[in-house]
């Protein structure tokens, strides 16, 4: 079994299997490769930067992209590439990069006490979100991409993102 195969989870989309690709702190973006089962070094940042929240996918998803859902997870410490964390959706970040619409849902780690107390966006620290605002804007600026952050959505609208990328994976699937 791959980490492609792991499940959505029994709760979702309150509570969603997330598998991370690149953890908090790090300027190294990871990708996993699914034929050989293993993750992979896609790139180093281009730019001074880290990333604000471990980062990486939903289990059983399909964003309208064409990958898995993207997802953020605040945790006290960073993981590591291939952990799978069980994840409260608590917002989602509307942006475009260069292949197009490119949503983030934003949760917390539904296993780590310090954060059982945010539960919608607005729990969230402000500075926090300007950061991951601010990454998202300038993290591919030295490569000449460019990215747009246009909004912060809702924890309602993280989760419908979610029920539609499901949807996609179970038709891709059947």
């Amino acid at each position: 079994m791959g980490l492609r195969d792991v499940p959505i989870g029994d709760h979702w989309p309150d509570e969603v299997q997330a598998i991370v690709e690149m953890p908090k702190g790090s300027s190294n973006k990871y990708e996993y490769d699914p034929e050989r089962e293993v993750f992979v070094l896609d790139r180093a940042l281009y730019s001074p930067l880290f990333a604000p929240a471990d980062y990486g996918w939903i289990a059983e998803t399909l964003a309208a992209d064409g990958d898995p859902q993207d997802i953020l997870i605040l945790a006290t410490f960073a993981t590591f590439p291939g952990c799978v964390v069980a994840a409260r959706p608590v917002g989602i970040l509307f942006m475009r990069d260069e292949k197009g619409e490119d949503e983030k849902v934003l949760s917390v780690s539904a296993r780590d006490p310090r954060f059982d107390d945010i539960r919608n966006l607005e729990d969230v620290p402000e500075h926090l979100l300007r950061e991951i605002t601010h990454y998202f804007h300038t993290y591919k600026e030295l490569e000449d991409k460019l990215t747009e952050v246009t909004r912060w959505g809702s924890r309602e609208a993280a989760r419908e993102a979610i029920r539609q990328a499901h949807e996609r994976y179970q038709h891709g699937r059947s």
